[in-house]
């Protein structure tokens, strides 16, 4: 056997080369992405899950907001490993593919899994181990079709048009929670568990007709060896390094998503459907915003369209300081909506672009996977820094706030030709480029 491999990327016997996606029809593709995120993203515990096992771990459990934060940080352990799932589907072939059979299995076992979460005991502990194994396989699921997204992109050279698709499919499907998830929160949390189960599973019917790939030979893939020149590619990267650090820092702003909830409950009154409704509002601003970008992606370099987005987003935080009343709560939630997720399309964006070719699934999931663990434990460490030091409602809003501008000082360290990318430029060769926002 030589002692010589490609690198990562390359054709090797037996695999399709990475742009075989280049002169494919985009109905299939588009199809298999959007189910895709949709089966992903719509039925994570931390998504339609929301509000169902905050009330039941809030009213039954009597949880205080960092008790309920640390549920929401610690559920998410396999997205913080997500990488792992990202090495899985770049270089260990299951059944001689790369990304079908991942997809086909996760969604069996996810489905099992949300099945079984109806009938644990309501403890703590209980419902935590059953969220952990649920997101395991929608881990696996999400990693196989963010992995899909790179690779298309990156052949067709339309990275933001893909990342705004994914996005709006993302925020359809919060725009769906929100009243959805309020309503099942009034119901019994078997119901719940059920309605997540059969979401789930609408991926795979669409995954076992069109989700095709030419057999891989393992034994010509190398998988070990493949798995460890990914990791030197992506350790060379700079675009890669300054991305994850980028991103670590815009999300890991203390937050104040639990406390809003408490804020919503105790002190504002809400009903439970008048809450998700509020989660649709914020859904409804994102898809505007991602309408927007992908008219601009274009035209505009992702640089321009970063600051914009951030800038926008820490200004109308601010906003936050008069969230004292159901009139003011809408349209607060939907400027959110509007400005973060404009942030968040754009930082998606980069992400794609900045991911290696020949590594997309271990590279983007690991991205990602720096996001997760930001956003989630900003939102526990806004809860500790409440429920620890008394922090009132108005201090958190100015921390949050203010730790969301100050990322915009990183922007002239970011690798230039990354920030000066638009759509339209050839595919990669080289460094172009969840759970559900707390």
């Amino acid at each position: 056997m030589s002692n010589s491999y490609p690198r990562p990327g390359a054709s090797q016997p037996g695999e399709l080369p990475k742009t075989r996606y280049e002169n494919e029809g985009t109905v299939s593709l588009s199809l298999i992405l959007i189910v895709g995120i949709f089966a992903s993203t719509m039925p994570q515990p931390q998504a339609l899950g929301r509000l169902p096992l905050s009330f039941l771990l809030k009213d039954q459990l009597h949880s205080t907001p960092t008790q309920l934060s640390s549920y929401w940080f610690l559920c998410g352990l396999f997205w913080y490993l997500k990488p792992i799932a990202g090495i899985l589907t770049d270089s260990f072939p299951l059944f001689k593919t790369r990304r079908r059979h991942y997809m086909l299995i996760s969604s069996v076992l996810a489905f099992f899994g949300w099945i079984g979460f109806g009938f644990v005991p309501h403890t703590y502990s209980s419902l935590l181990y059953a969220a952990i194994l649920v997101n395991l396989f929608m881990v696996m699921m999400s990693t196989v079709t963010g992995a899909f997204l790179v690779e298309v992109g990156q052949s067709k050279g339309a990275t933001g048009r893909l990342t705004s698709v994914r996005q709006l499919t993302y925020n359809a499907c919060q725009l769906l929670t929100g009243p959805l998830g309020g309503l099942l929160a009034t119901a019994s949390f078997g119901l719940a568990a059920g309605v997540n189960a059969v979401v789930v599973i609408t991926i795979f019917p669409i995954a076992y007709i069109f989700l095709r790939e030419k057999p891989l030979a393992a034994k010509d893939l190398n998988a070990i060896h493949n798995a460890k020149l990914s990791l030197v590619t992506m350790g060379r990267s700079k675009a890669f390094w300054g991305t994850i650090v980028f991103v670590l820092l815009f999300y890991f702003a203390p937050g104040f998503g639990t406390l809003q909830l408490y804020r919503q409950t105790d002190l504002l009154h809400f009903s439970k459907p008048q809450i998700g409704l509020l989660g649709s509002v914020g859904a409804a601003g994102s898809i505007i915003a991602v309408f927007v970008y992908a008219a601009l992606v274009r035209r505009v370099a992702i640089r321009k369209l970063l600051f914009t987005g951030i800038a926008l987003n820490a200004l109308g935080t601010l906003l936050y300081l008069i969230y004292n009343s159901l009139a003011l709560a809408y349209p607060i939630d939907f400027q959110n909506g509007l400005f973060f997720g404009f942030a968040e399309v754009a930082l998606i964006d980069l992400c794609a672009r900045a991911a290696p070719a020949g590594c997309e699934g271990l590279a983007y999931s690991l991205l990602l996977s720096a996001r997760n663990l930001a956003l989630f434990g900003a939102d526990l460490l806004g809860s500790w820094l409440h429920d620890t030091y008394k922090l009132g409602w108005s201090t958190m809003v100015f921390l949050n706030a203010g730790s969301t501008a100050i990322v915009l000082i990183l922007m002239p360290f970011m690798p230039a030709l990354l920030m000066s990318g638009k759509d339209g430029s050839r595919p990669n060769t080289e460094n172009t480029g969840e759970p559900a926002a707390a």
